[in-house]
C-alpha cells in the first residue's frame, strides 16, 4: 500500500508539473507572438559617443561608408580621411520607427577630411590653373602646340590630392592666358630636339671623357609615364652642384632654359656632332665660348622636367640622338 501511495503522488506531481510547463510555453508564444507584432530586430548606431540613429543591415551601411572613406564620390573627392568608427548594437525597436540609413552616413562622413583629386596645370614648375580631370589636361597641352606657343614645352600638369578644393578654369580661358606668341626672328640658333633616336653605334671623329661620375637612374631609350616619347638620353645622379664637364672640346650653341631640359647647354663639336647638358642648377658658359674637354661648364641640378639631382647628357649626331653608352660609361 506505501509503494501504491509513493507512485499516485508521483503521477500527480508529474501531471502538475506538465500542466505549469505548457502554462509557460504558451505564455512564451503569447508574449512571443505579442513581440513579433509590435517590435522589429534593428541596429542602434553610435558615433563619437553620441547615438545617431537606427539601421536594419549593419554590413551594407558599412561596406557604403568603408567604399566612400576609400574612393571618394568618383568625381572630385578621392578619399575621406575619418579617424572614429561606427559602433553598432543590437535591439528589438518598435516597428513604426524607421531606419536613417542616409543620415547616419552623413553624419560619419561629414565629420572626416575629405581630399580632393584635381590637375594643376603649371608653367615652368609654378601651378597657374586648376582642372577637375586628365583630358582638360591634355586638352590644354595639345592647343598650345597646335599654336606653336613659345612657352609650349614649359607648360605641364600634376596630378593633386588635397584637403582644400581649388577653383577650376575652363581649358579655353587657360591656353589663352598661357599662350605666348613667338617672336619673329631673322635667324636663330636653334637645337635639336627631335625624338628620333638611333641605338647603333657610329664613328663621331671625336673622343668623349665622363662629364660627370655618378648612378646611371635612367637608361637610353627607356619609356616613362613622364615622357611622351622615348628617353633620348642618359640620366646620370649625384648630389646638387657637382661640377659637369665638358666631354669634349668645343662652342658652345646653347646655354640657357628649354623646356623640360630645364636649364641646358650644348656643345659643338663639329661635324654635326653635339653634346646636351641638361637639369642644371647653375650654367657656367656662355653662347659663342669656347670649352676644353673636361672643363667644367655648369652644375648638377634638378631643373625642367625632372624627380632629383642628376645630369641628363645626350650625343647627338646631325640632330639624332645615339646611345652615350656605345661611348661612355
Amino acid at each position: 500500500m506505501f509503494k501504491i501511495g509513493i507512485l499516485k503522488s508521483l503521477v500527480i506531481h508529474l501531471r502538475t508539473s506538465i500542466r505549469l510547463i505548457f502554462i509557460i510555453l504558451i505564455s512564451l508564444l503569447i508574449i512571443g507572438f505579442l513581440i513579433f507584432i509590435v517590435y522589429k530586430p534593428m541596429y542602434k548606431v553610435s558615433f563619437q559617443g553620441s547615438e545617431i540613429g537606427y539601421t536594419e543591415d549593419k554590413r551594407e551601411l558599412q561596406n557604403k561608408i568603408n567604399n566612400y572613406i576609400e574612393k571618394g564620390d568618383s568625381k572630385t573627392v578621392a578619399f575621406v580621411d575619418v579617424e572614429d568608427k561606427p559602433e553598432y548594437t543590437m535591439c528589438l525597436i518598435k516597428k513604426g520607427l524607421v531606419a536613417n540609413d542616409n543620415e547616419i552616413f552623413n553624419i560619419i562622413i561629414s565629420s572626416g577630411t575629405p581630399y580632393y583629386k584635381y590637375y594643376a596645370i603649371m608653367e615652368k614648375g609654378e601651378e597657374k590653373y586648376y582642372v577637375s580631370s586628365y583630358a582638360e589636361c591634355e586638352e590644354v597641352i595639345a592647343e598650345l602646340k597646335n599654336k606653336d606657343s613659345k612657352n609650349q614645352d614649359d607648360v605641364t600638369y600634376s596630378l593633386k590630392y588635397e584637403p582644400e578644393l581649388k577653383d577650376f578654369t575652363d581649358t579655353a580661358t587657360i591656353v589663352s592666358a598661357l599662350y605666348v606668341k613667338k617672336p619673329v626672328v631673322k635667324k636663330s640658333s636653334k637645337i635639336s630636339t627631335s625624338t628620333t633616336i638611333n641605338y647603333s653605334k657610329v664613328s663621331l671623329g671625336i673622343s668623349l671623357i665622363r662629364p660627370v661620375n655618378g648612378s646611371i637612374t635612367s637608361r637610353f631609350g627607356a619609356s616613362s609615364y613622364r615622357r611622351s616619347s622615348r628617353h633620348t638620353g642618359l640620366d646620370i645622379a649625384n648630389s646638387k652642384g657637382t661640377p659637369i664637364k665638358a666631354a669634349a672640346g668645343g662652342t658652345v650653341s646653347y646655354a640657357s632654359w628649354k623646356g623640360s631640359y630645364g636649364n641646358l647647354i650644348v656643345i659643338d663639336h663639329g661635324g654635326g656632332i653635339q653634346t646636351y647638358y641638361g637639369h642644371l642648377s647653375s650654367i657656367g658658359v656662355s653662347v659663342g665660348q669656347s670649352v676644353g674637354q673636361g672643363q667644367v661648364i655648369g652644375a648638377m641640378g634638378s631643373t625642367g622636367n625632372s624627380t632629383g639631382p642628376h645630369l641628363h647628357f645626350e650625343i647627338r649626331s646631325g640632330g639624332v640622338a645615339l646611345n652615350p653608352q656605345n661611348y661612355l660609361y
